[in-house]
């Protein structure tokens, strides 16, 4: 299932099932696991491994150097789980080395990364995440399960983005996203919970009104600033409909914050 006009290196390791197409190039040292299918004039660099029922478009460069002024040509990596659809002209570039980076990029399962993306180095993606077009992360960027990044979304290095949060169209992220939040605008502000993501998901209204509990009291009383996410989450505990483990993980997000969190 091999195009005769691919160039595939002999010590790739591809499953007999995976379907490369024309004009399609697979260097040494890659992995693609069952049942991916990989379009015409795409690039998968070395050090790269992909998991099973991926589909990748074409021209998309796959595991390519890290865009680090410090990369010196060190052997790193980057790994694709299961059942991803990566579109056209999307970017992955594989980790960075030591100290700084970690030697790895990862991207979970289940994602839809659509077309002109820009995933960086020494980035760790979860599950079911989607990127619309356009959408970067800087190295280093964590992004979370079910988070959603609207079109030409911008996320500056070792930022994190927490599970089930929304950006908008051209948001420009220098800080922490919230998880559960829906954020938007240059630099971006939050502008309440993903309200319809989690009922999407099946959260129990309960439990929404929980997290808008605890999202007042932490974005709307004051600084969001870790100190005082502390005191916050501590005198908030005992509120009703605030305790729960989703109100809990958002607490904290906040209180291991580096960087800060978008308000």
């Amino acid at each position: 299932m091999i195009d005769p006009s691919a160039r595939v290196h002999p010590d790739a390791i591809i499953e007999d099932d995976v379907s490369i197409g024309p004009f399609t190039i697979v260097e040494a040292d890659v992995a693609i696991g069952s049942g991916t299918r990989i379009d015409s004039h795409v690039v998968v660099r070395s050090g790269t491994r992909v998991g099973k029922n991926n589909r990748i478009y074409s021209f998309a460069s796959i595991g390519d150097d890290p865009q680090f002024a410090g990369y010196k040509g060190e052997k790193t990596s980057l790994e694709i789980g299961d059942n991803n659809i990566i579109r056209e002209y999307v970017t992955l570039n594989r980790g960075s080395a030591s100290p700084r980076g970690t030697g790895v990029t990862r991207l979970g399962g289940d994602n839809f990364i659509m077309a002109y993306s820009h995933i960086a180095h020494d980035s760790v993606l979860g599950d079911h995440i989607i990127f619309a077009n356009g959408a970067s992360l800087a190295g280093h960027v964590e992004v979370g399960d079910y988070a959603i990044l609207g079109g030409f979304t911008l996320v500056h290095q070792f930022c994190r983005v927490g599970p089930h949060a929304l950006t908008g169209i051209g948001t420009v992220c220098l800080k922490d996203v919230p998880p559960y939040t829906v954020v938007a605008g240059n630099p971006a502000s939050t502008f309440g919970l993903n309200v319809r993501g989690l009922r999407r998901r099946g959260f129990d209204e309960q439990v929404i009104l929980g997290l808008k509990r605890t999202y007042k009291r932490l974005f709307r009383s004051g600084p969001a600033q870790p100190t005082d996410a502390r005191a916050i989450a501590a005198d908030s505990e005992d509120s009703e409909g605030s305790n729960d483990e989703h109100s809990k993980a958002l607490r904290k997000f906040i209180e291991t914050s580096e960087r800060g969190v978008i308000r």
